[in-house]
Order: structure tokens, then sequence, then C-alpha cells
């Protein structure tokens, strides 16, 4: 659990190599911006088998993997703004990296490292919470020290805490986002829009149809626009009948790809016209393309689940004790507020939303963010799978997108 003694060179060159990553809304630009990112994102894979040091010079410092789109971006300064903040305040860098457009393929890149109880490359990782039950099943990430978590004690919203059925109390895990999913369409080319699952099948949008890489969001929404509860007692039955309707969809050219966060692109040039997407995305979409897209909860239900820090066993002490600060930091309403202003997903931090009435009045109200009574009402979470069936469920999803 010791981490390799750093080669100064690669180090630079890794550095380097982060620095050329896409931020958030150069991704959404589209394909040039694309490419370019693809090839960044390729070699600075290479950084978990340097054996690097953190963010700071010669490791004094921490790496934090995490989403594109997931934290608050300053496009005339190139710079993270609450981030800075952290750092001149704790007095030690953050080497942010935006690098998971997936949580299989971007464990897959980690998992020998997290197998060995080897720096992974990042001292935290904000993995999806199913994601996260393997790790602590496996015990591959470390215990959080409450004691340097004040603002996480006093402020994670009161439904988060035992959500995560491996990790009553959050002793593992620690919720940055609450990312939502529901139904997206063109305005313009759409204009009846998606309101059930067999809307997605109309003949004019044959091949305009792009679904989510990530099972438990597509197939739970396939599901409860099937009438099955996502977090009911389902089983093989069930899961089945939505299987087939998305198999039914990518055989006869229905559905025109399959994504992960770069789903985004898609609907920019218009490739895609309706998508399941996440929330979030659809409001920085729009804000930057003229408000070309209609997002709502479908009546059958969205997707909400928690993308949440955690800490890889090979994470120093000293390393660990500086993420627990910084999750600390980021648990303050107001600087929540900054974040959730830009990412536009729904927060884990209580008194957000009062503070968002400082920091812009308008996305207070906004129930993509805030979600209403009402909105609750249609939010499924994806009941826990045990291991037989994760691997049972997410091999037959896998094969159905021909991966």
């Amino acid at each position: 659990m010791v981490r390799q003694p750093e080669d100064p060179i690669v180090r630079n060159i890794v550095q380097m190599l982060r620095g050329a990553q896409l931020n958030r809304r150069q991704l959404l630009r589209g394909a040039a911006a694309g490419a370019a990112g693809a090839s960044a994102l390729g070699l600075a894979a290479c950084a978990p088998n340097s054996g690097g040091g953190g963010g700071g010079e010669g490791g004094e410092g921490i790496a934090w993997g995490n989403w594109t789109y997931y934290l608050d971006f300053d496009e005339q300064t190139q710079s993270y703004p609450s981030l800075d903040a952290f750092m001149e305040q704790a007095g030690f860098t953050v080497d942010y990296i935006e690098d998971i457009d997936d949580n299989n393929t971007f464990y897959g890149k980690i998992k020998d490292q997290l197998k060995l109880g080897q720096f992974t490359g990042y001292d935290t990782i904000t993995f999806t919470d199913w994601m996260n039950a393997r790790l602590i099943q496996d015990e591959q990430v470390q215990e959080f020290d409450y004691a340097n978590l004040p603002n996480v004690k006093a402020n994670l919203v009161d439904a988060q805490w035992d959500a995560l059925d491996v990790d009553p109390g959050r002793k593992f895990t620690i919720p940055w986002q609450l990312p939502a999913s529901g139904w997206v369409w063109n305005t313009k080319e759409v204009p009846k829009g998606i309101k059930t699952l067999d809307d997605f099948l109309r003949p004019e949008l044959k091949g305009k149809v792009v679904v989510l890489s990530e099972m438990r969001d597509t197939m739970g929404m396939v599901m409860a626009g099937l009438g099955t509860d996502p977090n009911g007692a389902w089983g093989d039955k069930e899961f089945d009948a939505a299987l087939a309707w998305l198999d039914d969809a990518l055989q006869s050219g229905q559905i025109g790809n399959v994504k992960g966060n770069s789903y985004t692109q898609d609907l920019i040039r218009g490739d895609a016209l309706a998508a399941m997407a996440w929330t979030g995305d659809v409001i920085m979409l729009n804000t930057e393309n003229d408000n070309q897209w209609t997002l709502e909860i479908p009546e059958s239900g969205g997707m909400i689940a928690a993308d949440s820090f955690t800490v890889p066993n090979g994470t120093t002490p000293e390393a660990k004790a500086k993420v627990e600060e910084m999750i600390n930091y980021y648990y303050d309403p107001e600087v929540m507020a900054e974040v959730a202003d830009y990412v536009t997903f729904v927060p884990p931090v209580k008194g957000t939303q009062e503070a968002m009435q400082k920091v812009n009045p308008e996305n207070a109200d906004n129930p993509l963010i805030f979600p209403s009574e009402e909105d609750w009402k249609h939010l499924h979470t994806f009941r826990t799978l045990t291991a037989e069936e994760d691997k049972k469920y997410s091999t037959a999803f896998q094969n159905v997108l021909g991966l």
C-alpha cells in the first residue's frame, strides 16, 4: 500500500498530458474537441502506472479523479474557482483529473492496482455508488475519519446516510453529487416530445435515439417505462423483458448509439434527436446552445443515484487527511451552491438551495437541481444487486450492446 518512488521525468510528462485534457465546455462543443480529448485521455490513462505522488510538487498534494462536467469552471481564466479557493486556503495543490466517462471502463484502468493495494494514480475517486459497493465488498477503500468532516456530519442530506446498502452511515463513501436521469428531445425536431417509452420507437426517430451506457440508468428507465419499479422486488422476468425491449430497438437500428458522457456530442451534432440523459448535462447544453432541448422526468420514472468520494487503499494517510479536508470544504452550503450552479445536478448538501439565492436566484427554483416533492415521487433508485446478480445482469446488458 506504499506508493512507489516517483520518477520526476515521468511525473512531468503525466502533468503535461493531464493539462491537455478537455474541460467540460470544450467537450460539449463537439467532434474536433472530442478527438483531441480522446488522444489526451488515452495517453493520460498511463498515469496510474507511473506510481504518481498526488497533485503537488514532489507528491505533496492530492489527485482527484472525477467525471467530466462535474466542477465549476471559469472559461475566461481556464480554472476551477472553488478548487482554486480551496488550494489557496489549504496550502497544497489538487490535481483535478476529468477522465471518468463510464464506471466500468474507468474501473478497468485501475482494477489491477486496486487488487494489489497499490496507488492507483488518484488519492480520491468519485465512482457511482453501485461501483463503490464493489470496492467496499472487496475491501479496496479506506474508512473516513469523521473527526475531519464536521460539515459532512452536519450537512449531508438525511436520505443519503443509509442510501448505499453496503455502507450504512457512509463510512467508506461520501456523496459528491446526486445525478438524476430522464428523457430529453430536440424541441424543434420532436414537437410531440417523448412522453412514454414507446415514443422512442416512432419511425421518424429511427437511428436518432441515444441511450446511456450505464446499465442502471438505461435499464432502470426502460423497466420503469414497462411498469416495473427498479427499486422493487423484481427478478429475471422483469429484467429480461426490459432487455428484450432494448435489444429489439438496437437490432432494428431505432437506437443509433449507446454512450457514456460523450452522448452530449450526438445531441449537439444532430446525430441524436432524443435520448435517455443525465439532467445536469442537458441544463448545461441548453445554456450554451440556445435552449434547443426539452428534458423531463418521465411520469413512469427517471433514475437518481450518488457519485461518491472514496479513498483507495493505496492512498497514504497524509493524502487521505487532505482529501477529507477538501471534502469538508465542499460540504459548506455556500461552496456547494457555486458548484451546483455550474454542474446543475442535485447537490447532497443541506442548505444549498438557500445559498443558491445569493449565487444565482434563477437556479434556486430549478426543479432539475432541487427536485420538487412531486418530482421525487418519479425518481427511482436501482435496487442493490447481489454479486451474482450484478455479474449476470451486467453481462447480459453488455452482450446486448455488443461489447
